[in-house]
C-alpha cells in the first residue's frame, strides 16, 4: 500500500489517497496499477446534481464514500470507476516491420522499470536495449523522474526496491549480480549507485547501474581505511568522481582522496583541518562538498576544482537538536533538523543558507500532525536526504516515509513494505539505461 497525502504549509489543504500494487509482489503483478482516487471538495453542494444521494448516477460513475476513523477530521473521498475498455490486439507482424530508429524512439520513452519485461519479449528487443543507438535516444528523452531506492540485506542476500514517484509504485530490482562481500549503500547520482564495504579486511568501493546489471570495483585508495564517501556524476562529461574525506569513525586525519573515472585512479589532496564534526552526513552542491562542524561552529567546505578545504562560519539555529545538510538545485543548500528542548515543544524545520550573509534562513516548518505521525517519541531516529529540491524523511521504527517538495511546498506520505526493514538504506535514484560505469 502506498498512500499519498498532500497539504499546504498551513495544513489546511485536502488529503488525497491512492492505491497501487506493490512491486514486491510477484512480477506479473508489479506493473498493474489500480484506479487512482481523487479528493473531493469539503464544501457543501446544495445542487440536486451534486448531492451524494442523487439517483441520476451513471453506472460508469459510481461513487464510493470513505470517511476517516472516529476522532479525526472528517474527509470524503470519491472514486470514479471508469468502464473497462477491451484491449486492442495488435497484429504480430507489425512489430518486425518497424524501422530500427522508430523502435528505438518508442522504447526510449517506456518507463525504465517496464523495460525489464520487454527484455524477455525476444532476442532482438533484448539486444536493442543494449544497443548504442537506443542508448543515444534514451539520453535525449526527459528523465523518468526521481525515485527512492531502498537497499537492505535479507539473510546476506542483497535486496533492492525502487519507488517511482511519477508512477507512485514500487518495483523490485534483482541485486544478485553484485559480489558477496559485505557492503553498504553510499549514494546515487546520474543513474549510478555507489557501494562500499569490506572484502575480508580490505576496504573496497564499487559502482553499478541497477538497470543494466553492470558493475565494477574501483582501484584501492592510497590509504586503505573505511572512509566517508560521496559520488558525483557528470553526465555531460560522461564521467564520475568519488570523494573520500576523513576516516569513517573520525579517529584518524587522512588526506582527502578523489577518484576520477576518466583516469581510473585516486589522487591525494589536502587533509581536512582538525574539526569536531556533527555527523558523517555530507552534501554536494555547486561543485562543493559541505559538512557540519561543532568546533569551530559552522561548515567545512571542500572545493572539488582546487582540492582545498575552507571553513564557513555559518552559525546553526538555536536549540537545534539534530541537523542534516541537503543539496538542492541552483546552488541551494538546505539544513533540516529538529528544534526544541522538550518533546512536546519539538518541531521539524527547514532552513536555506544565505551565501551572501552566511546565515541560515528558515523557509518551512513541518506541520505538527506530520511531525507527530513521523516521530512519536523525541528520541526516535530519523534519516533525511534530498535531490532536486525534494526532501525525504524516513522513520524506520514506523516504516514511514514523508516527502516535501520545496518548490511546491507540498507534503506527501509514502508508506510501503520496502520501508519497513530496520536495516534499510535509502537514497534518491534516477533510473537511466544510458548511465554507464565508463
Amino acid at each position: 500500500m502506498v498512500e499519498i497525502a498532500e497539504s499546504s504549509e498551513s495544513g489546511s489543504g485536502l488529503l488525497n489517497s491512492g492505491e497501487v500494487k506493490i512491486g514486491s509482489l510477484p512480477e506479473e503483478d508489479s506493473f498493474h496499477r489500480q484506479v487512482s482516487s481523487f479528493g473531493s471538495s469539503g464544501s457543501r453542494n446544495t445542487s440536486p446534481l451534486g448531492r451524494i444521494g442523487s439517483r441520476n448516477t451513471s453506472p460508469s460513475r459510481q461513487k464510493v464514500v470513505k470517511t476517516k476513523p472516529r476522532g479525526l477530521d472528517e474527509e470524503t473521498v470519491t472514486t470514479f470507476v471508469k468502464p473497462v475498455q477491451p484491449d486492442v490486439q495488435m497484429e504480430d507482424n507489425i512489430w518486425p516491420m518497424l524501422p530500427e530508429d522508430l523502435l528505438n524512439e518508442i522504447l526510449a520513452r517506456v518507463p525504465p522499470f517496464m523495460i525489464f519485461r520487454l527484455r524477455s519479449v525476444c532476442k532482438r528487443w533484448n539486444s536493442i536495449l543494449q544497443d548504442h543507438g537506443f542508448l543515444k535516444f534514451h539520453s535525449q528523452v526527459p528523465s523518468h523522474g526521481p525515485c527512492l531506492l531502498t537497499f537492505w540485506k535479507n539473510s546476506q542476500t542483497p535486496q533492492c526496491s525502487v519507488f517511482s514517484l511519477p508512477l507512485k509504485q514500487w518495483f523490485r530490482i534483482p541485486f544478485t549480480f553484485l559480489p558477496q562481500w559485505a557492503f553498504w549503500l553510499v549514494g546515487s547520482s546520474g543513474g549510478l549507485v555507489c557501494f562500499s564495504g569490506l572484502d575480508g579486511m580490505t576496504f573496497k568501493t564499487l559502482v553499478c547501474n541497477p538497470l543494466t546489471q553492470t558493475w565494477r570495483t574501483l582501484p584501492s585508495m592510497h590509504y586503505n581505511q573505511q572512509r566517508q564517501l560521496i559520488m558525483v556524476v557528470d553526465r555531460k562529461d560522461r564521467s564520475f568522481k568519488v570523494i573520500a574525506t576523513s576516516d569513517i569513525y573520525g579517529d584518524k586525519s587522512l588526506p582527502t582522496e578523489v577518484y576520477d573515472s576518466k583516469i581510473d585512479k585516486w589522487s591525494l589532496h589536502q587533509t581536512m583541518p582538525a574539526v569536531n564534526l556533527c555527523s558523517s552526513k555530507m552534501a554536494f552542491c555547486d561543485s562543493r562538498l559541505y559538512l557540519e562542524t561543532l568546533s569551530p561552529l559552522g561548515l567545512m567546505m571542500y572545493r572539488l576544482d582546487t582540492g582545498q578545504w575552507e571553513h564557513i562560519p555559518a552559525k546553526f539555529p538555536r536549540s537545534l537538536l539534530d541537523g542534516y545538510l541537503v543539496a538542492g538545485t541552483h546552488k541551494r543548500l538546505f539544513l533540516v533538523g529538529r528544534i526544541g528542548l522538550y518533546s512536546t515543544l519539538q518541531s521539524m524545520r527547514i532552513w536555506e543558507l544565505d551565501h551572501t550573509k552566511v546565515v541560515w534562513v528558515e523557509i518551512s516548518r513541518m506541520p505538527p500532525r506530520y511531525f507527530r505521525a513521523l516521530l512519536r517519541l523525541s528520541a526516535e531516529r530519523f534519516e533525511c536526504f534530498g535531490q532536486d529540491n525534494l526532501i525525504c524523511f524516513t522513520s524506520w521504527n514506523h516504516g514511514k516515509g514523508l516527502l516535501y517538495d520545496v518548490d511546491k511546498k507540498v507534503w506527501s506520505w509514502i508508506a510501503g513494505c520496502a520501508l519497513q526493514s530496520y536495516n534499510s538504506q535509502v537514497c534518491f535514484y534516477e533510473p537511466r539505461f544510458d548511465a554507464s560505469i565508463y
